[in-house]
């Protein structure tokens, strides 16, 4: 029989990492609203650079700007384990998705508003539970399916098909939406085996290298520095924006904070009505909030169901 005293020191010892734990959750969703503040600048330095650079040449710069940043960073700590991998053409086909899915992005951006943009984008992990069943044979409960639901009514209440505002451009974000929840998918498997550091580093060198194909087609003599101004805020906030992201899932569970990666989408629209004065009208503002309530509830049935959850979008 334990002795008061004993008790006492192990309550006291479970207390301490309760609070352990809350403080890490708390550090991690911070981080997690940093980061989406560094992805919502990025989209809106990314839009406002396609109305003086090349669209390809742009996407070179950012992916660049990460892999040289990266291995700046990341080889002097890790030396030459950060180049181990098992999986060397999974990394190869990750890469290329993502710089399909940035290619998509610019594209997207040049002719949507911030917010509605970033809103399809983020109906990527309903996505993903669609590929789940229909590619993958996993089980989706009848709440999940209304979530999907609710999330592709919420898209096409911001496109509004047959209305004026819909155009061929409307491919551009479901093409992004599709490249990026198969990243996803791949990046959730090789996340079992593989260090969170070295996927990051081979996406910017993959990225760089296949963007480097199209440069001597689309490279351009830029009109002042403040166009390369603008493509260095690009690079550096998609790379940070990454790497706090790295930071904060190693504090807590995605299945925890991927509602937090709906604030991206507030934002946005902060983004956009600073930067380009747009403001989402009433009908899109109710696309808006009913991709973001599925988006969210569906993580929250994902920590409710304490599944193995998938990681969240990269830019």
């Amino acid at each position: 029989m334990s002795s008061p005293t004993t008790t006492t020191g192990g309550l006291a010892e479970r207390k301490r990492t309760r609070d352990l734990e809350s403080e890490r959750i708390l550090a991690g969703i911070g981080l997690v609203m940093v980061a989406v503040a560094c992805f919502a600048t990025l989209d809106s330095a990314t839009k406002l650079s396609t109305a003086g650079v090349p669209i390809l040449m742009g996407v070179w710069f950012r992916y660049a700007f990460q892999a040289l940043a990266t291995t700046a960073v990341l080889l002097p700590l890790k030396g030459t384990a950060l180049l181990r991998t098992k999986h060397p053409r999974y990394q190869l086909l990750r890469g290329a998705l993502l710089l399909a899915s940035s290619t998509l992005a610019f594209f997207s951006l040049r002719y949507m508003p911030l917010a509605e943009f970033t809103s399809i984008v983020l109906i990527a992990p309903l996505v993903i539970t669609l590929l789940a069943a229909t590619t993958l044979n996993e089980q989706v409960s009848p709440l999940r399916w209304v979530l999907v639901a609710g999330g592709f009514i919420g898209t096409l209440v911001i496109l509004r098909p047959g209305g004026e505002a819909l155009s061929w451009a409307v491919l551009l974000p479901i093409g992004l939406v599709l490249t990026n929840a198969w990243f996803q998918v791949l990046t959730s498997k090789l996340a079992r085996t593989e260090n969170p550091m070295t996927m990051h580093f081979y996406t910017g060198w993959v990225g760089a290298l296949l963007a480097s194909l199209a440069l001597p087609f689309v490279w351009t003599a830029l009109p002042g520095w403040q166009w390369w101004a603008l493509l260095c805020l690009m690079g550096f906030m998609g790379t940070v924006g990454h790497f706090i992201l790295i930071l904060a899932y190693q504090r807590a569970p995605a299945s925890t904070l991927t509602p937090y990666l709906y604030a991206q989408i507030a934002f946005a629209m902060l983004g956009g009505w600073l930067v380009f004065s747009q403001v989402p009208d009433r009908v899109s503002l109710i696309g808006i909030s009913m991709i973001a309530v599925c988006g969210a509830a569906g993580a929250w049935l994902t920590v409710r169901e304490r599944k193995v959850p998938i990681e969240p979008a990269e830019s």
